[in-house]
């Protein structure tokens, strides 16, 4: 099987949450363009980027389901959302 990452850039407040180990999924609106990136796609890992710069941090991809997520790591109450939930660390990059 083929190893796929899907890559995310992120805002400094969920980014700092994933690396700290506090945030342990991240979500995404359930519109057209992420429909296409993330249904029925079988990605191994997922690569946060700190915004757009090179500092980045990889983590196994669990699953990604379709759900209500938590307020307190960014989601709107009686929302559903892509959910993507992170499994181990695998490695980060601290380079800006």
């Amino acid at each position: 099987m083929k190893n796929n990452t899907l890559f995310l850039p992120l805002k400094s407040e969920w980014y700092n949450m994933i690396e700290s180990g506090v945030k342990k999924e991240e979500y995404r609106e359930i519109k057209e363009y992420w429909l296409a990136r993330l249904a029925d796609k079988n990605y191994d890992y997922v690569q946060f980027s700190y915004g757009y710069t090179k500092r980045t941090i990889k983590f196994m991809l669990l699953s990604i389901e379709i759900g209500k997520g938590r307020q307190e790591w960014g989601a709107l109450p009686n929302k559903e959302y892509f959910i993507l939930k992170l499994g181990d660390r695998i490695e980060e990059s601290k380079n800006n």
